[in-house]
């Protein structure tokens, strides 16, 4: 077995001949992979952990109130930037290209509703906030002819790439893309942490700070629930904030994610990471006998949202510094047969690093994800309205938990989902909902409770126009 002296010695002249990717890529990949061979992540000591106060994780409702006056609104807008995270592509919901294209509700994309927020921000105060979205190199193509429709809004729209490594080959710990694979699968872009790097090497972080931008607003393009909050960047401008996480009360859901704590006198986060089928790849920090305990409500009981708010001064400062080494989440793939490795980080792990950095314990409806077509069911539904590009609760829901809404696989594609359905269902008094088999809903059809609807092998299940069903077991015709 090859030391990790030799493999990085091997390593570091088969990363040099890659002709695809830029010098600093190279640099940051052999960065990142010489940290991960040295064994520099640590557990944290368990016994040393603190649940954060309310100083560090400001409650929201505790907030001042943004200011009346619309020019001091202006002036706060004028220092923002918005980036989303648009490196993601939609083929776990059976969608080819970038997932901000995927239609949400009224034939509006994802990138249709954030052009739209930001337009009538801009258009209110007479302000200047730019949209700018990371891609990878999945989804920098695609993007970039997307983005002509917007060419006459009222938006200033700029796109960067997030780096793009090799993926290392387990067996020899080379790269894939040096032994002839060189197509996308022998490449991947290494997690949201690289936003801070690829923004500063993309020459787009200097280019906002000489516009006289301060703040940049990261966040996921899948979370409908992550729009400008005037309250939160009031709040860090007045306190000097370098950064600022939003989290949310925990629920059982909430398995991929992290969560904060206090640690030796900062506030850190902890971080774990799923696989596409729910397999636990890693929990960075937290040691073994712990890890139950680390993913219960009764402990930990926030929830990172992944809305992030950062300081572009002080990003720069820890950029140019090499300081934001964060936690390297390691995540196992296999490409045609061959086991290889993919080094990732997170963004929110950078908290560490930032000067008067906290949490803000946000309110739930700013986490808002859609990540399977379970979740499109929700906004679709009458469970929500859209209003100027934001999608908001109806307030006919009682009940402050959305139902919890579990599709079979006839179900997983967007195409196969939207055919199931003559129109969505109304399910704003649902709390729970199983469909499975060869189901299909007509139109105004009502759910109400807790309704399964699981249809026997070999039967075709139709839900007829206009059906209300409520607490009820449905497994054939004869059940209707």
């Amino acid at each position: 077995m090859a030391t990790a002296t030799e493999k990085l010695s091997a390593l570091q002249p088969a990363v040099a001949g890659l002709n695809e990717i830029s010098e600093n890529e190279k640099s940051g990949f052999i960065n990142l992979v010489s940290r991960y061979l040295s064994g520099e992540a640590q557990h944290v000591e368990w016994s040393k952990i603190q649940t954060p106060t309310d100083e560090v994780v400001v409650p929201y409702d505790t907030l001042a109130p943004t200011p009346e006056d619309a020019s001091e609104v202006k002036n706060l807008l004028d220092k923002l930037v918005v980036l989303k995270l648009n490196g993601g592509l939609g083929t776990t919901m059976g969608c080819t290209g970038p997932k901000s294209v995927i239609e949400v509700r009224d034939g509006l994309t994802f990138l249709d509703l954030i052009v739209i927020q930001i337009e009538n921000l801009n258009s209110k105060y007479g302000s200047n906030v730019p949209l700018v979205l990371m891609n990878s190199f999945n989804t920098h193509e695609d993007t970039q002819k997307i983005i002509e429709k917007y060419q006459n809004s009222k938006i200033e729209i700029h796109t960067f790439n997030q780096s793009q490594y090799p993926r290392l080959v387990v067996e020899d710990f080379l790269p894939l893309p040096s032994k002839g694979r060189t197509d996308k699968d022998g490449w991947y872009p290494p997690g949201h942490g690289d936003v801070f790097p690829a923004l500063y090497n993309s020459g787009k972080l200097d280019a906002l700070l000489s516009q006289g931008k301060e703040y940049l607003f990261v966040a996921n393009s899948d979370n409908l629930g992550a729009i400008v909050d005037l309250q939160i960047l009031h709040h860090l401008i007045q306190n000097k904030n370098e950064y600022c996480m939003e989290v949310t009360p925990k629920t059982l859901a909430d398995v991929k994610g992290g969560t904060l704590i206090s640690y030796e006198g900062r506030v850190q986060a902890l971080i774990f990471i799923y696989d596409s089928f729910m397999q636990l790849l890693e929990i960075a920090q937290v040691p073994d006998e712990h890890v139950s305990e680390f993913k219960s409500i009764e402990k930990f009981k926030i929830f990172n949202t992944n809305n992030l708010w950062v300081n572009l001064n002080a990003a720069k400062r820890l950029v140019e510094a090499d300081a934001l080494k964060m936690e390297i989440i390691p995540n196992p793939k296999e490409v045609d047969g061959i086991k290889v490795l993919q080094l990732e980080t997170a963004a929110g792990a950078a908290i560490r690093f930032f000067d008067k950095a906290i949490g803000i314990n946000v309110p739930r409806s700013r986490f808002l994800p859609v990540k399977a077509t379970s979740d499109l069911l929700l906004v679709q539904s009458d469970l929500y309205t859209l209003e100027n590009g934001f999608v908001i609760r109806n307030k006919a829901r009682t009940n402050p938990e959305n139902p919890s809404i579990e599709l079979g696989p006839e179900f997983k594609k967007v195409s196969n989902f939207m055919g199931r359905f003559k129109s969505i269902p109304s399910i704003v008094e649902l709390d729970s909902l199983k469909v499975a088999g060869d189901v299909w809903f007509g139109a105004g059809v009502v759910l109400k409770g807790k309704v399964s609807i699981v249809a026997k092998p070999d039967v075709k299940l139709e839900i007829p126009d206009s059906a209300v069903i409520a607490d009820k077991e449905i497994n054939g015709p004869e059940d209707l």
